[in-house]
This record gives C-alpha cells, sequence and structure tokens, in this order.
C-alpha cells in the first residue's frame, strides 16, 4: 500500500501563527493598561511619597486623612514652590494640636510620661507615638473627659485595668506595641467604637468582658498570634468593619453570621481552607478579602455575589515583597506588618474608587519592587 501524503499550504500555517501572536499581543497590552491603572503604582507612588514626607520632617496629619495618604495634594510641590503656604499650614496644624483639651508626644527620647501629665485631667485626648514608654499610668482612671486614647508604635507592655474607669473612651489604639493581653475591664468602657489593637503581634486571645463593647463598629487586631476569631467579638452586634488578617486561624466559626451589621472582612494571611455557607447570611458585607492559595472550598454565591466584592489574593504576594532599600526598611517584623497594612489600605483604598463596577472576584498574583 502507497504511502499517503499531506501537503500544508504554508500560507495558512503562517496566517494562523500571526494571529495568534497578535492576539497575545493584544492581551499583553491590555494587561499592561490595567497594571498601570491599578493600585500597584499608586501604592508605590505612595509610599515614596510618604518616605519623603517622613524625611523632611511633615506631620502625619497633613498629608493622610482618615488613614490614607491623600494623593490628591502634591505636599513636596507646594513646599519647593511655595515655603510660605507650607510654614502656614503646618503652623494651623501645631496650633490644632496645642489645643487645650489635647495632649501629644512623640520621639525616642521619651521613656517615660512627663510628671505634669497627671495633673491635667481635663484632657479629652492623648496622641502618643514613636516613643520609648512601656507603661500606662494607673492616674489614667482619674482622665474622665478622655475620648480618644491614640498610642501607636510605642513599647508599651501591658494597659493598667484602671482604663475601665474611662466611660467615655471613643477609641483606642495601641497598636504595634508589645502588648501580650488586654485587661478584661477594658469591657466597661461601654462607649467605645473604635479598637486598634493590630501588629503587637504576641496576642493570643480576648478577655470575654470586650463582649460588653456593644458600641464598637471596628476592630483591628491582624498581626497577632489570634488561633480563632473570639468569642467577643462574635457578641459585638454593632460590628461594621473586622480585620483579623495574619494571625493562625484555621476555620471561621458556623455563627460568624451573627456579625450582622459587618461590612468589611479582612481575613487575608491566615490558614483558612473553607469558608463556610453562613458568610452568605451577612447581608450588608460589601467587602471580603482571603489568602486563595490554601482555599479549597468557597460557596459559589460569594463569588457570583452582586453586592459583595471579593478579593482573593494569590501566592500571598505581600509576603513576598522585596525591599531594595536596607536603610528604609529596618526588616524587624513590626516594620513589615506596618509596611503590609499601608499596602492593603492603599489597594481597599482604589477598591472604594471604583464603587460603580460591578461586583467581582479579584485574583493578585504579583510581586511589589520597591
Amino acid at each position: 500500500m502507497g504511502h499517503k501524503v499531506i501537503v500544508f499550504d504554508i500560507s495558512v500555517i503562517r496566517g494562523l501563527w500571526e494571529t495568534r501572536v497578535r492576539k497575545h499581543q493584544e492581551r499583553q497590552k491590555k494587561e499592561a493598561e490595567r497594571l498601570e491603572q491599578s493600585a500597584l503604582e499608586k501604592i508605590k507612588e505612595e509610599w515614596n511619597f510618604v518616605q519623603e514626607c517622613r524625611k523632611k520632617g511633615i506631620p502625619q496629619s497633613v498629608y493622610c486623612k482618615n488613614g490614607f495618604v491623600d494623593t490628591n495634594v502634591r505636599l513636596l510641590e507646594r513646599i519647593e514652590k511655595n515655603s510660605s503656604l507650607t510654614k502656614e499650614s503646618l503652623s494651623k496644624d501645631r496650633g490644632k494640636r496645642k489645643n487645650k483639651f489635647i495632649f501629644e508626644l512623640s520621639g525616642t527620647e521619651w521613656k517615660e510620661l512627663p510628671d505634669s501629665l497627671q495633673e491635667q485631667t481635663h484632657l479629652k485626648e492623648w496622641h502618643i507615638e514613636n516613643t520609648l514608654i512601656q507603661t500606662i499610668p494607673t492616674y489614667i482612671q482619674f482622665f474622665q473627659a478622655m475620648r480618644i486614647l491614640d498610642l501607636p508604635k510605642n513599647q508599651i507592655t501591658h494597659l493598667p485595668a484602671e482604663i475601665g474607669y474611662l466611660k467615655s473612651l471613643k477609641e483606642l489604639n495601641v497598636s504595634f506595641n508589645h502588648l501580650k493581653s488586654i485587661p478584661p475591664e477594658l469591657g466597661d468602657c461601654e462607649n467605645l467604637e473604635k479598637l486598634d489593637l493590630s501588629g503587637n503581634l504576641e496576642l493570643t486571645e480576648l478577655p470575654f468582658e470586650l463582649s460588653n463593647l456593644k458600641q464598637v463598629t471596628f476592630v483591628d487586631v491582624s498581626a497577632n498570634k489570634l488561633s480563632s476569631i473570639p468569642i467577643c467579638v462574635l457578641r459585638m452586634s454593632n460590628l461594621q468593619w473586622l480585620d483579623i488578617s495574619s494571625n493562625h486561624l484555621n476555620d471561621l466559626p458556623q455563627d460568624i453570621d451573627r456579625l450582622e451589621e459587618l461590612q468589611t472582612f479582612l481575613l487575608h494571611k491566615n490558614k483558612l481552607t473553607y469558608l463556610p455557607q453562613s458568610l452568605l447570611n451577612l447581608t450588608k458585607l460589601t467587602l471580603l478579602v482571603v489568602s486563595g492559595e490554601g482555599l479549597v472550598e468557597i460557596p459559589t454565591a460569594i463569588c457570583e455575589s452582586s453586592t459583595l466584592k471579593f478579593v482573593s489574593l494569590m501566592d500571598n504576594p505581600i509576603g513576598k515583597t522585596n525591599y531594595q532599600d536596607s536603610e528604609e526598611m529596618t526588616g524587624s517584623e513590626q516594620d513589615l506588618q506596618h509596611f503590609e497594612k499601608e499596602f492593603m489600605k492603599a489597594y481597599i483604598e482604589d477598591l472604594k474608587e471604583r464603587e460603580s463596577v460591578p461586583s467581582y472576584t479579584t485574583k493578585l498574583s504579583f510581586n511589589l519592587q520597591l
């Protein structure tokens, strides 16, 4: 039997191949355009901007609004072009901070609070950061008008039980300190609305007494060692924002739907393998962020929801960030966690700016180069 010889039309094959190449190039171009419009460039720009502001000694309150960098205001350009305008702006900021009801302290030269502070019981706000202070004195119980305790990035190792006397307290921020436990008496601060315990690295549980905080709408316990969502958090009936990322969670409780008011739920960088069906009962939830590489079971309705933005971070992109400037990044765990939080803030802000876009599932897989 003779051999069959198949003759190919080379021009047809070439045309087919060129079509595929052209489509591939078009996809690459669209991807490049998408990245240009994504949060990545914005994050890098904001980070460089913040570092430059810090070098020039510009207060954070000047270039941040509600915790986010104001990219619409080119502060450094204004300083270079109009120094007098900048001085006026900083002067106003200093004047505001010198309000007789506000106490502000910063700098590593401070290892303890000034003695004169205990006589100023009329104060309503404490803003203390970047100091070497390790303890908060028990006389804090006499500051009955206290509304805001803003104590981030110090060396605080414990909070006094007397903090429970602050019945007017609205906000407590003790993030990026060295707390290993929280006093049960904090549950007596019944008017507390915002609680930030992030970045302490060693917190393994929260006292049940915090269940009394029924007015709390914001809780951040990220970057600690929690193995489950604390029972007290599940009983915070008005909670709208919960960040429990970068912990040791293996699963979520089936009664997670008790948080009926929850709108934003950040779960990334945990050890979750599945998401419970009860999440679908959180009808007000609009943003859910998880680390997707370990998840093997996700309710289909979550991905198809018309009201929920479901963000699945693949390959823990933040955890694989490469830092090229060793002088700016000390390499300590707290510095890394702090940078990661700034990263996610910028990304979430980018999502909020696209509120008009229909709900979608986002999978990110990238390494940020700085």
